[in-house]
């Protein structure tokens, strides 16, 4: 072989060598090896593994008769500015694709660092008197829910690609 370059590397916890070899006259790669150097990174043999605290709250809010595009404006304009003030991720919002209940659900996801985080965000989501005029504004001509949101708090699997 005429030359050799390498690259070490750590990826997922692991160690790893990177061997690129060129062949004689070829220029072309010849080989490429990973081989394992140990089973965990050098932060993790010192103990220094991060504890994963976040939570998502997965939140289905019903809307009443004819009001799902009022309860999305106050999202789209107000309700997601506010979230963001108070420390609350938005990770994203749905809405059924079944046609009945696509006319009157939204669901969305929020992330927190952890559930204290998240019940102390929502207190001073709650007591803001920028949220209590939003939504006193936004229900002037009616309450835009049919019923109390749905609230369920995750956490994330040893596998979840998101955590």
């Amino acid at each position: 072989m005429e030359c050799c370059n390498f690259a070490v590397g750590v990826k997922r916890g692991v160690r790893f060598l990177v061997v690129l070899a060129v062949g004689v006259g070829l220029g072309a790669v010849a080989a490429v090896s990973y081989a394992a150097l140990a089973d965990k990174s050098d932060k993790a043999d010192k103990g220094d593994k991060k504890v994963d605290t976040r939570v998502f709250e997965l939140r289905t809010y019903t809307a009443a008769p004819g009001k799902l595009a009022a309860l999305e404006a106050r999202f789209r304009d107000h309700t997601n500015k506010l979230f963001e003030k108070h420390g609350m991720t938005v990770v994203g919002f749905w809405k059924p694709l079944e046609q009945k209940e696509g006319e009157e659900k939204l669901i969305y996801i929020l992330a927190f660092p952890s559930k204290e985080a998240a019940d102390k965000s929502w207190k001073e989501f709650q007591d803001d008197p920028d949220w209590q005029k939003v939504r006193d504004e936004s229900e002037k001509d009616g309450k835009l829910l049919a019923k109390r949101p749905e609230s369920v708090f995750l956490g994330p699997t040893d596998y979840s690609p998101i955590k």
